[in-house]
């Protein structure tokens, strides 16, 4: 069925992680209690240029996937290259017309969402078009989701203070530089220095994903919050620990989407420092994403 290969094309279970980092951004941010509309735009937004980037991705490395997965929609041609463009233009415009619509208020525009959407858009094309090969792929990657977290909060006003935004983008961009380092070479032999090197960058973003909490007010951060941020250290830790021991394609790729999926985790342990045990409510995401995981492939 055609859904099902551009289920497929666009990473499908992974769009969830997009979705749990804006829930984050916007409960971290109270938009929703405050901008549900405006929220939901941001939301949108994200799932866009999230599937966009996922399109332009395959659309570059199709003359490395026709050797390496040669399973993949546009490899096998049961997607054109036209039509790849197609979509991947469309997404990348969608996306930033619910960034530009986001900020829309009843007596002004807020034209951050849109700027932030820019700067996201010309991250996700250089990446996927030109650095994703080099040293700094994994850093431009990280930058995707750095900025996602700041559109995504780009509607907090007084809520939510500056230095804080970035303390929580930068969270989720460096596990996301450590999860893309990772899995730099999944499809083939792994060195063993890179991916202990990736470990410790995931391992350094849960750390900084704890000293949030500093920026909370006294009193305000939940007793739990440490003991789940050690759960999620643990879980987040088995497969990655058991690829680096063994790095063959399989057990890496399979890491590398644990890892993927964990964000969610990571989300929703993150979100009861704003929101108490209901940041838990983001777990929920792992149900679709875990089931389509089963069906279509995450990395």
């Amino acid at each position: 069925m055609q859904w099902r290969t551009y289920a497929q094309l666009v990473r499908l279970p992974n769009v969830f992680t997009a979705v749990s980092d804006v829930l984050l951004g916007t409960l971290a941010a109270g938009s929703w209690r405050d901008q549900p509309g405006q929220s939901a735009a941001l939301l949108a937004a994200s799932i866009m240029l999230y599937s966009a980037g996922m399109v332009w991705n395959d659309y570059f490395d199709i003359e490395v996937d026709r050797h390496e997965r040669p399973f993949r929609p546009l490899p096998s041609g049961r997607v054109s290259l036209r039509s790849a463009r197609r979509l991947g233009t469309a997404l990348v415009v969608l996306g930033a017309l619910f960034a530009a619509l986001s900020g829309w208020q009843s007596k002004r525009w807020n034209t951050e969402p849109i700027l932030l959407a820019g700067l996201l858009i010309i991250a996700i094309l250089v990446y996927d078009g030109w650095l994703k090969k080099y040293t700094v792929g994994p850093v431009i990657m990280g930058l995707c989701r750095f900025l996602n977290i700041l559109m995504a909060t780009s509607l907090a006003g007084s809520n939510l203070a500056v230095a804080e935004r970035f303390h929580l983008a930068t969270v989720i961009g460096t596990y996301i530089v450590g999860v893309t380092w990772f899995a730099r070479n999944e499809a083939g032999h792994s060195s063993l220095i890179q991916l202990r090197a990736a470990m410790l960058t995931i391992i350094i973003a849960i750390f900084l994903g704890l000293s949030i909490a500093l920026h909370r007010p006294t009193g305000s951060v939940p007793i739990i919050y440490p003991y789940l941020i050690a759960t999620f250290l643990i879980v987040i830790l088995v497969p990655l620990v058991r690829a680096s021991r063994r790095p063959d394609p399989k057990s890496v790729q399979k890491a590398v989407k644990y890892s993927i999926l964990g964000l969610i985790i990571f989300d929703a342990v993150i979100a009861t420092l704003y929101v108490g045990p209901l940041g838990l409510l983001l777990l929920l995401l792992l149900i679709p994403a875990l089931f389509l995981g089963r069906v279509f492939y995450s990395t």
